[in-house]
């Protein structure tokens, strides 16, 4: 009777831990389906959002009138001190396909919606919905057929061209050999900064693996911690999305005839 008693005992255990090993089990598969072939349709991976976009702030002039626009001293220089200890522009957000067709042409469309992004912050407009961002997107594809021949693998020079002649900005900038203060000052400067990338070395989990070889992303902010925040075209989750700042440098690099890892590090400043 002692050893069936033992035994007993032994089965319930057995039977405890296979039930909670299959729950873990379960729970990890869940936890890991951001390695499905569909990346970007993961919901477990959070993004995070750490404070709210930010409208330009009114600065007053020598009457002591209010004047619109991110100001800060009127100067494109700032010390540590004088930076702001965080900040999130307020520029809007499409993914590259807002329709979710991740096929011919939007599957090359990251350049084409990170100036979107950039220049309607610049200009002050909307960008309405799906609609509008498609077919907004579609006629800057038209533009860079006129003006290179191709429209695919924009590098930063030719992105700055879209830019100055398509969305007639003529304060923008190609900047050599960024430093993350160099990123800091032009966002706190009010300025939009387009960067590209070694797309494979960002790590973004919502990527169809193993990720893009080249990609290109609008920088509109950076957290207390350091870290940016971008609005990364790549997924439908990608406004707000957070980088540390070392991946940033580290994976900023040129498109460089699509030998992309050796591209120079450089990024596009607008506005």
């Amino acid at each position: 009777m002692f050893k069936f008693k033992k035994y007993l005992v032994f089965v319930l255990v057995a039977l405890a831990v296979a039930g909670a090993g299959f729950f873990v089990f379960k729970k990890n598969i869940n936890d890991r389906s951001f390695l499905s072939e569909i990346a970007y349709d993961n919901d477990t991976i959070p993004t995070l959002m750490p404070i709210e976009p930010q409208s330009p702030k009114p600065t007053a002039d020598k009457s002591g009138n209010a004047n619109q626009g991110f100001q800060p001293e009127k100067k494109d220089i700032f010390s540590d001190q004088d930076l702001p200890k965080e900040i999130n522009l307020k520029i809007p957000f499409t993914s590259q396909a807002p329709h979710q067709n991740w096929e011919f042409p939007y599957k090359e469309f990251c350049e084409e919606a990170s100036v979107l992004m950039a220049a309607s912050y610049a200009k002050n407009r909307p960008i309405s919905g799906s609609d509008d961002a498609d077919a907004k997107m579609l006629d800057i594809k038209d533009f860079e057929e006129k003006k290179f021949g191709f429209y695919e693998d924009t590098n930063a020079e030719e992105t700055a061209v879209i830019l100055r002649e398509y969305f007639e900005l003529s304060k923008v900038s190609v900047v050599e050999n960024p430093t993350a203060k160099d990123i800091k000052t032009a966002l706190a400067g009010g300025k939009a900064v387009i960067m590209p990338f070694a797309g494979r070395q960002l790590g973004n989990p919502y990527y169809q693996q193993p990720g893009p070889l080249y990609h290109m992303m609008v920088i509109k902010g950076y957290t207390k911690e350091g870290d940016f925040i971008t609005n990364d075209p790549g997924t439908r989750r990608g406004a707000d999305y957070i980088y540390s700042s070392d991946v940033i440098i580290k994976a900023n690099h040129d498109w460089n005839n699509g030998d992309v890892d050796n591209g120079r590090k450089v990024m596009i400043v607008a506005g």
